[in-house]
């Protein structure tokens, strides 16, 4: 992995691991043992899901810069629709807790995002790919022709 894309991976899993921590203290104090256990597998689902995704998505931009952009809004739409497919199976479980499962997973999706908006515009991304100068034979000429 390009040190662009760990460290795009550092800045977005970090703050949302942490908001995951917060979500579960608060889960456990609210809800129990119950509700914390719901609130580690929701950020932890998100964590993956969104991993995944932002994989995916750095692998369209190498391979297929062409699709990069449908990539994107289609693999963003596919991880909210996988999400709320989880939160559906899950919402009468007696494993944990599934309201605290939906925030866990809820908060930590929309941290994830934030945090992966934010440190894209943070990143010192080229637009235009510079090129290597070539070493011609004559000399181009630079300046007016008068």
């Amino acid at each position: 992995m390009p040190s662009n894309d760990a460290r795009n991976l550092l800045h977005t899993a970090v703050p949302t691991a942490a908001v995951g921590v917060i979500a579960v203290a608060v889960s456990g104090v609210v809800a129990g043992g119950k509700g914390a256990l719901g609130a580690g597998i929701g950020t932890l689902l998100a964590i993956l899901f969104m991993g995944i995704g932002l994989y995916v998505l750095q692998w369209t931009a190498k391979t297929l810069p062409q699709l990069f952009q449908a990539m994107g809004l289609m693999l963003y739409v596919a991880q909210l629709l996988l999400l709320l497919i989880f939160v559906a199976l899950f919402k009468n479980t007696s494993l944990f807790n599934p309201k605290a499962f939906a925030v866990g997973l809820v908060l930590a999706t929309v941290v994830w995002m934030a945090a992966q908006a934010r440190a894209h515009m943070k990143a010192k991304i080229f637009y235009v790919d510079p090129e290597p100068e070539k070493k011609s034979e004559k000399p181009e000429k630079s300046g007016s022709s008068s």
